[in-house]
Formats: C-alpha cells, structure tokens, sequence
C-alpha cells in the first residue's frame, strides 16, 4: 500500500542534544536581554537609541522606502501570514494523518503567541516616541511579535520541510527565504521606528529557543516511541 511522503517516518530520527542546547543557550541569552531591559541598563539603553535615532533620521527623508517597508511588515512578514503559512502545513498533515506532529506545531505557535504577549505585560516596555512618526504599533515593545513570530514559523516550516524528504533545491530555496523573511521583519521594525533593537534581538532569541525546545521534546518523544531493533 502506498503511503503518503507526510506518513512515511524521516529515515534517521535525530536523537543529537542539539536542538536541546540550541535552546538552552537562546533560552539564557534571552533571559539575560531581558534582565538588561527590565533594569534599563545604560549601556543596552544607549545603544538602542543611537540605533534607533539614526535609522529614523534616514526614514523621514526616505518616503519611498517607508511604505516599501510598511508593506512588507504589515502583508509579507505580518505575523498572522507567517500564522497562516503555518496553518496550511498544520491542515496538510492532519490531513494526511500525521495528526500528533500538526498538533504539536499547532500548539507550539499558540504557545509563542500566549509567551510573547505575556513578556509583554511583564515588562511593559514603551516604544520608541518620536515628533515625526513614519508608523505606529500597539502593546508594549518587547520582545517584537513580528521578529519572534518569523522564527517560530520559519523554524517549524524548515523542520517539517527537512523531516518530510525535501531536494536540495528546494531546501536551499527555503532556506534562504526564511532568512530573508526573519532578518528582514526585524530590519522593517527598526526602520519604521516601532520597535527598539534589543526588542528584535529578544524576539529573535526567544523564538529560536522556543522552536529548538519543541522540536527537541518532540524528537524525543518520537525515538522512544519507535520500536527497537529486532522488535
């Protein structure tokens, strides 16, 4: 009986700590960013705003270039399209029965979006203020819900993509847009003012750490179910 590329196990499951450690070490650096922020420690505090200050001098200048970058945040990169790309790969599977792996991406995106915005609370980080706003955002500022939410789509979307069996064509063409799509939403947020660097980085560490963690639990979870040799 033929089997659908969805259905059909990865030829090597990983069982390398390495995902673990890669989220053990977003995990901490994110904690330490965020301690930097909760205490305004001066020098994070300085460096965002010399940031910050010279990307608004160029945009104010640069009409053209704001609504290139309004665009792209607000369609291409917005987080409810990176939602949306994940919820077809989450239909897909379900639909061909690998129904415990679309739960967990499924429940993995929700839980980056109930983390993001309970971060957000707790520190209640104001946005950058300027007199001559380019674009304007809603909630407190860190981490970035757009930067956080690329990699976690990004990431789950490459991991279904690598265990499914992609060519390295296309991989290669993944990957590169997902690079393309993570860096350049933290870019768009820093141009259009609406969002301090150390808010992009902290958005980018916590959804890498979130991601590698699942991806880690779940391989996990994936090799003690499979039967042993000889079995």
């Amino acid at each position: 009986m033929h089997r659908s590329p969805l259905l059909s196990r990865p030829g090597r499951v990983r069982t390398s700590l390495q995902p673990l450690w890669t989220g053990a070490v977003c995990a901490l650096l994110t904690v330490v960013l965020l301690v930097m922020v909760a205490a305004r420690w001066s020098p994070l505090i300085r460096l965002d705003r010399t940031v910050s200050d010279w990307l608004h001098r160029r945009a104010v200048t640069e009409p053209a270039l704001v609504h290139a970058n309004r665009v792209l945040t607000d369609w291409l990169w917005d987080p409810w399209t990176m939602r949306a790309l994940v919820a077809v790969a989450v239909v897909a599977l379900w639909w061909h029965g690998a129904r415990l792996l679309a739960g967990w991406v499924a429940a993995t995106t929700v839980l980056s979006s109930l983390l993001q915005q309970g971060i957000k609370a707790a520190v209640g980080r104001e946005r950058p203020r300027w007199p001559d706003p380019v674009d304007s955002a809603h909630y407190a500022a860190f981490p970035s819900g757009h930067a956080m939410t690329a990699v976690v789509s990004c990431v789950l979307l490459l991991w279904l993509l690598r265990r499914h069996g992609s060519g390295p064509r296309m991989w290669r063409a993944a990957l590169a847009a997902a690079w393309i799509s993570v860096l350049g939403v933290g870019l768009t947020r820093l141009y259009l003012g609406v969002h301090w660097p150390s808010d992009v980085l902290g958005g980018w560490l916590l959804g890498a750490a979130l991601t590698a963690f699942a991806v880690a639990a779940f391989d996990r979870y994936e090799s003690r179910e499979r039967p042993s040799p000889g079995v």
